[in-house]
């Protein structure tokens, strides 16, 4: 993979906090000759000095018959992105483009029996489920309910093997056009470019009035 070293986080913690927070992931695999992907969440948890995602997905669809054949599995991270514009800058004369903040996680997929699968959906549902005035969890659901939804679904853990996590910030620019870039974006309504001026003048605070 192509690296953009000016753009890569190297912070741990920021990276983990990170994924935490963007939990709804792209699951890519191939099965040899054809991508595959869905869009899923995952629970992502340390174990030790492993990081491992877990989730589940439908059987025998395209992507679970795919992992099944080639169990390598790229996952995508996606948080907030916009567009900057190249007006923005004091230097001239150069291209706009896009900040962002993704992850790129790879790892092997490892499928889960019916009690590994049963305890993802219970862990997901207490997840999402906890603060609601009447949570809908596993416990309160009939037996039979989830023995036929386990068997339409698949559990599955990945181990983390290699991580790449890509905040492109504007972090090449000089100090007036960050901060003019960041004026910009928090004079729009938008909740992504809000997001993303609130990153940068976390990264670079001496220059605004916090």
């Amino acid at each position: 993979m192509y690296k953009m070293p000016d753009f890569t986080e190297h912070d741990t913690q920021v990276v983990l906090e990170f994924m935490k927070a963007n939990p709804f992931v792209t699951l890519i695999g191939n099965n040899g000759s054809t991508s595959v992907a869905t869009q899923i969440p995952v629970l992502v948890e340390e174990k030790g000095d492993k990081l491992i995602l877990r989730g589940h997905i439908m059987r025998k669809t395209d992507h679970h018959l795919a992992f099944e054949k080639n169990p390598e599995a790229l996952v995508l991270f996606t948080g907030p992105h916009c567009y900057v514009s190249s007006s923005w800058y004091a230097e001239r004369n150069v291209g706009s483009t896009w900040n962002y903040m993704t992850v790129h996680a790879r790892g092997a997929v490892k499928f889960l029996d019916n009690d590994g699968t049963t305890q993802i959906i219970d862990d997901l549902t207490h997840k999402y489920e906890s603060d609601q005035k009447q949570p809908e969890l596993v416990q309160h659901m009939p037996a039979d309910y989830i023995s036929q939804m386990v068997k339409a679904i698949a559990g599955f853990e990945i181990e983390v093997e290699s991580i790449y996590p890509l905040f492109k910030l504007s972090q090449n620019r000089s100090d007036v056009s960050y901060k003019s870039i960041v004026t910009h974006l928090l004079d729009t309504a938008c909740h992504d470019e809000q997001q993303i001026a609130n990153e940068m003048v976390q990264r670079r605070a001496n220059l605004f009035e916090l």
